[in-house]
């Protein structure tokens, strides 16, 4: 054993140290010289290149950051969106008197609503949506569409309108109308009553 790697040493050639160690010497130590991998050498020549043609590309030419192309891309979205039916309280009234859009707005309302008014509306967080006194508006569709639509920040209530399509809203607006003078038991009344619409 002793032998093999006898021989296997005298078969290497012998490395000259004097050609690897740096000509400068530091606290009594000398470092070898070793140059850096090319791989890496080339990867930072084609960053700088690279950085080069980037600041060129962005701060001399007319290269769009990433916030002012969004910018244009949602001002052009919104510019080229169809115009909103206008919502009135016959548009409303229609859509509260059609099983279909009532049902619909009945599961949005199951999903988003509930939470704070109750599966049936009897109010929990909010108010109850059944009986005849409103916190905001007289009772009128076009009143619930409005706060549904908007929110009440000052009560928790979301803007749904950023939430929910125009459809959507325009479903659960019909639901709620729907409830108005069910009076089911459920939380206090609040706010101010007003006659059946």
């Amino acid at each position: 054993m002793a032998k093999a790697e006898q021989q296997a040493e005298s078969s290497e050639a012998p490395i000259d140290e004097e050609l690897l160690i740096g000509d400068h010497e530091y606290d009594g130590i000398q470092e070898y010289d070793n140059p850096l991998p090319r791989w890496w050498t080339l990867i930072f020549m084609g960053s700088i290149v690279f950085s080069v043609g980037y600041y060129f590309h962005y701060h001399v030419g007319d290269g769009q950051s990433a916030l002012a192309a969004y910018a244009a891309e949602a001002s052009a979205a919104e510019q080229n969106a169809p115009p909103l039916a206008e919502v009135t309280e016959e548009a409303l009234a229609a859509i509260a008197g059609n099983a279909s859009s009532v049902a619909a707005g009945k599961e949005v309302f199951a999903a988003r609503c509930a939470p704070c008014h109750g599966d049936s509306g009897e109010g929990k967080i909010g108010p109850n949506l059944t009986d005849h006194h409103w916190v905001h508006g007289a009772g009128a569709l076009a009143d619930i569409y409005k706060t549904t639509s908007e929110g009440v920040a000052a009560k928790g209530m979301p803007a749904w309108a950023k939430q929910l399509s125009p459809k959507e809203l325009q479903n659960v607006v019909g639901f709620v109308g729907s409830l108005r003078g069910k009076m089911t038991p459920g939380k206090a009344a609040e706010g101010t009553e007003h006659a059946p619409k």
